[in-house]
């Protein structure tokens, strides 16, 4: 692999730390609201697959909405997207915070307000990661994004889980109601950055549809890029499963584990401190092993993630298979995002990440179907065992992804 130029070390600038600061913000209110939500969810239910039906709602928009969230992040001024977005989701939290108090909450209602962040986050999302070419120039692309996994990662991990679950033990209001001033609070920030974030286009006005596929065309006609959605996309599959049911086996004195709720939020802090540090030393992993080598890790450490609670009910095996899979996804997320940004054209950047989303986050809807049917029918332990298992046949792409056909790739990249 290429050696990073001395340029790269360069500061990062004002506004791409008022862009961490709202991040590590809107992953903190991501982090209390995704454990906040199933520990709410099972008061109301212990069916595994109507608590699996609170991922599937959450995570259905990425295969529904991510190629229009794309489009209009290529059309629209990006910043002004993730604006809306984190206000959407805000106000849907307040909805759930005010049913609580008047005593109205329901699975149900936890479902439709599910959707609703679920098609917010699409928008924010795709305009977060297409924004960051904008914000850094491409050969700071590895060291921007570490740092920005580092802190969100840290919000959204390790701050964040063991605060949804002291606030759930508050109260469902007072859960709902802290993410959603979170939220409202990484607005803000948002608006110091100065500048317009609506890429240039020149050419004929075209359509919705047609924008559409020209990215598609892109990203499927690209052996590497279309390469890792797949196995993002298989892996998410995997990982939705286990984590979509893995609140029923953790939480509970009738569970497998017996935790109780801040006890939960605790055990996830376990993947956020591995997470932490994968960000850190992500940049560095690359340049010493090279691309290829640092994606079988990836690979490996997600499979033993997802597969330990097969084998154990022990709080600290799982936390340490857990960290494990925190540092090696983290060093996936930092390569594969990193690379992604730098051979993708910027008008085309929106589109292809959203594309790319839609195969490798349009799974997790399927994924936690699955988890909840196979939880049903089989056990537990078997959605986690299963899980590792199609992690681990991930290793069987990596002929494609080798050093010289990343290098290649970004050398005929067009800007």
């Amino acid at each position: 692999m290429t050696k990073r130029d001395p340029v790269a070390r360069r500061p990062l600038g004002a506004s791409y730390w008022k862009l961490w600061s709202s991040s590590g913000l809107s992953n903190l209110a991501d982090g209390v609201f995704s454990v906040a939500l199933p520990l709410v969810a099972i008061t109301y239910t212990q069916s595994p697959i109507l608590i699996a039906g609170v991922s599937l709602a959450l995570r259905l928009p990425w295969l529904i909405f991510a190629l229009q969230a794309g489009a209009l992040a290529d059309r629209m001024d990006r910043r002004t997207l993730m604006v809306v977005a984190n206000t959407t989701r805000a106000l849907a939290l307040v909805t759930l915070a005010v049913a609580a108090l008047m005593g109205l909450g329901s699975i149900w209602l936890i479902y439709v307000v599910g959707l609703a962040i679920g098609f917010a986050e699409t928008i924010y999302d795709t305009s977060a990661q297409s924004i960051m070419p904008q914000i850094v120039g491409r050969d700071q692309l590895s060291r921007a994004n570490g740092r920005l996994y580092a802190v969100e990662l840290t919000a959204n991990q390790f701050v964040g889980p063991p605060l949804g679950g002291f606030l759930v033990a508050a109260g469902a209001a007072i859960a709902f109601t802290v993410p959603a001033g979170m939220w409202l609070a990484a607005v803000g920030v948002l608006l110091l950055i100065r500048g317009s974030f609506k890429v240039q286009r020149e050419g004929e006005k075209t359509t919705i549809r047609a924008d559409i596929a020209e990215g598609l065309r892109f990203l499927l006609g690209h052996r590497i890029l279309r390469t890792l959605a797949i196995m993002t996309g298989i892996f998410n599959l995997a990982s939705s499963a286990s984590f979509a049911v893995f609140v029923l086996y953790a939480v509970g004195p009738e569970s497998a584990m017996g935790l109780n709720e801040p006890a939960f939020g605790v055990l996830l802090t376990a993947s956020a401190i591995g997470s932490l540090l994968g960000s850190l030393v992500a940049e560095r992993i690359e340049d010493w092993v090279g691309r290829s080598r640092s994606l079988m890790i990836g690979t490996v450490g997600g499979a033993i993630m997802l597969g330990v609670p097969a084998f154990t009910t022990d709080v600290w095996l799982i936390g340490i298979g857990f960290f494990l899979g925190g540092v090696t996804v983290v060093l996936w997320n930092v390569v594969v995002v990193s690379l992604r940004q730098r051979i993708t054209p910027d008008r085309l950047l929106g589109r292809v990440n959203s594309g790319y989303r839609l195969i490798a986050w349009g799974t997790m809807p399927l994924g936690a179907a699955l988890g909840g049917l196979v939880g049903e029918w089989l056990g537990l332990t078997w959605v986690f065992g299963l899980s590792a298992v199609l992690s681990l046949s991930l290793l069987a792409f990596m002929y494609i992804l080798t050093d010289r056909a990343m290098d290649a790739a970004e050398q005929d990249a067009v800007p």
